[in-house]
């Protein structure tokens, strides 16, 4: 009873998982995903389309071949103990087999890629340095951790200075800023005519 147990949890999380990656993709059908930093070459740019369609395409197919696995092999899919679902496939045992091993080996193909999309994105954080990892996890967004310290109350700004002091509507004393006076130059001394320099 407790391996049927974990088998129906894993059906549960497997159809879950394929109504999530169907409104996922309905979002981004209608969202253009943000372009890649500039300089980014052709192959790179490639490359991460390639693996970004394997990715949707692997997140609807294992779940598929799961279904129809457990369809050939006569156990149904009640979704939450509670929603049957139909069986896709008459019972086969043979082709129930054939299904078990194309499930595995699509689930070892995701994991090998979400490793490879993980270096991928690490990547870019620790030696390109740009943001593409920042878009994914914005506590890692450097850009956006600039622009609130340059956005905070009181942040030093180029040409001006912090000075200690009253302005002309307040009460007490604090910390203002004012314009950076450029210095004055002092007028010259002047010069006195050459029939006198050498005395």
């Amino acid at each position: 009873p407790r391996k049927l147990q974990l088998f129906s949890y894993h059906k549960w999380a497997g159809v879950t998982a394929f109504l999530l990656v169907l409104v996922r993709l309905a979002w981004r059908a209608t969202h253009r995903p943000p372009p890649l930093p500039p300089g980014t070459s052709s192959a790179v740019r490639r490359a991460a389309g390639a693996g970004h369609a394997l990715l949707y395409l692997l997140m609807i197919a294992i779940p598929l071949s799961g279904w129809l696995m457990s369809s050939a092999k006569g156990f149904q899919t009640v979704y939450l103990g509670i929603i049957p679902l139909p069986d896709l496939l008459t019972k086969d045992k043979a082709l129930g087999d054939a299904l078990l091993l194309v499930h595995q080996i699509l689930n070892f193909t995701l994991g090998a890629l979400v490793i490879t999309h993980l270096t991928a994105a690490l990547k870019h954080y620790f030696i390109d340095r740009d943001e593409v990892l920042g878009r994914m996890i914005p506590l890692l967004d450097r850009n956006k951790g600039h622009e609130k310290n340059r956005n905070r109350p009181g942040a030093r700004r180029p040409g001006r200075r912090l000075r200690w002091g009253r302005g002309p509507h307040e009460h007490g004393g604090g910390w203002r800023r004012q314009p950076q006076l450029q210095p004055q130059r002092r007028p010259g001394l002047p010069r006195l005519p050459p029939r006198l320099r050498g005395r």
